[in-house]
């Protein structure tokens, strides 16, 4: 198995943050086939397949906004006023996402992008860990 780990900033608000290149960077370094696994160990950050840029993202941070409203409904208080919404989002969202890998490429769908989903605008600063799994 092959690992790395990559930094991403995500800002102070909510955010679908594409990760797309750094994954296909990190599977082209492979040069085989096998499978990528993405996982972010945050306890309120999520990995999503999902088309980026048509609006998918903005509808997919709309559709949390209505499922996980940021009040003060949370049990889990601390932090900015919703942060407990931000500890349920990866059970929606899980922290991880497999994908399949073809000679270095990542085998996604035509639309597909992978990103990280962030909720948690109290801790901008996540890590990505990409594992490499040969076939």
């Amino acid at each position: 198995m092959e690992s790395t780990v990559v930094q991403v900033t995500t800002g102070s608000r909510d955010v679908v943050h594409d990760i797309t290149g750094e994954c296909e960077r990190f599977a082209a370094g492979t040069g085989g086939d096998g499978l990528l696994h993405v996982f972010v160990p945050h306890a309120t950050a999520g990995v999503a397949i999902i088309e980026l840029g048509a609006g998918s993202d903005d509808d997919l941070l709309a559709a949390l906004g209505d499922l996980l409203p940021a009040d003060d409904r949370w049990r889990h208080a601390h932090g900015s006023r919703g942060h407990g919404r931000s500890h349920v989002m990866p059970a929606l969202i899980p922290p991880y996402a497999t994908i399949p890998v073809l000679d270095g490429r990542l085998a996604l769908g035509t639309w597909q992008s992978v990103a990280l989903v962030d909720l948690n605008i109290d801790n901008p600063d996540r890590q990505v860990r990409l594992s490499f799994l040969a076939g």
